[in-house]
């Protein structure tokens, strides 16, 4: 297991739950901007026309806390659309997380599964999924295994289904945050986030038909926020050594949190890749 990956897992656990919560204050408005980004009752009704009579099937990689499908059943009309229930399989390496997700699924979607591993460490199961996504949810891949884990994501999807993956770009807040906080704090050494351009990269040069769509928006809190801002920070890199003032006062980050903040409060600016998998 890589020390990123160990990090990440001791903050997805009922110990790291205050820092979890600290997190989504802010994090949550990612999926409300992705199940906006596109007609996603259009995609589940079609995909529902090809499967005909039965349930579609849907793996959720790197589930968290189930936080995009709350999104899709408030703000992209699912519970109106013209599908059956959607078995739903859950994939995490963190028990937390799935139990968590579980209990937070929404109507249309319904868990059927769980696969307590990582996405490069799963083994699909026979016929594949109509529907197949990981969003804001492959941080944690080491560069060196984004390959094998794209193959698995393919491999995962059924004959005609849909990959989607939402990740920060390069410019995005989550990997220029992060890429700035190694540079302030090591340790020394360690790898910076994978971008989303890496990612559709390997999925290009495995054959996959990757198209792209860019979602940009601010991550905001108020002025008086600061707490919120720091649990939202410290969970951005899954490291809670430096305290808030300590990155503002930290080179490379200084100079980045400077511009994120201004008399309204905090603004994190995002570039994220929805991207759209196929063959």
């Amino acid at each position: 297991m890589s020390d990123l990956l160990a990090r990440s897992s001791a903050h997805w656990s009922e110990a790291g739950r205050a820092g979890m919560e600290a997190f989504y204050r802010l994090a949550t408005d990612d999926y409300r901007h992705l199940a906006l980004a596109r007609d996603w009752r259009a995609l589940f009704e079609d995909a529902q026309a090809r499967a005909g009579d039965r349930p579609l099937r849907l793996l959720d990689v790197a589930c968290g806390s189930g936080k995009f499908p709350v999104a899709l059943a408030r703000h992209a009309g699912l519970t109106e659309a013209r599908i059956r229930p959607v078995d739903t399989a859950l994939l995490d390496p963190s028990a937390f997380s799935i139990a968590e997700a579980r209990a937070a699924l929404p109507a249309p979607f319904r868990a059927v599964a769980e696969h307590e591993t990582t996405l490069q460490d799963f083994a699909p199961p026979p016929g594949g999924h109509d529907i197949v996504w990981a969003t804001h949810a492959l941080y944690a891949i080491p560069e060196s295994e984004i390959a094998a884990a794209m193959e698995r994501f393919r491999a995962a999807i059924a004959p005609g289904g849909t990959g989607l993956i939402a990740h920060s770009a390069a410019a995005g807040h989550y990997i220029d945050f992060h890429r700035r906080f190694l540079a302030a704090f090591g340790p020394e050494g360690a790898a910076p986030y994978v971008p989303a351009e890496a990612i559709a990269g390997a999925l290009r040069a495995s054959g996959a038909e990757v198209e792209v769509q860019e979602v940009t928006y601010d991550s905001v809190a108020g002025p008086d926020e600061t707490d919120a801002v720091e649990g939202y920070l410290q969970r951005c890199v899954f490291d809670e050594r430096a305290s808030l003032a300590g990155m503002e006062a930290a080179a490379p980050l200084a100079d980045y949190l400077a511009e994120c903040r201004g008399p309204d409060g905090w603004r994190f600016p995002q570039r994220v890749w929805l991207m759209t998998v196929t063959g």
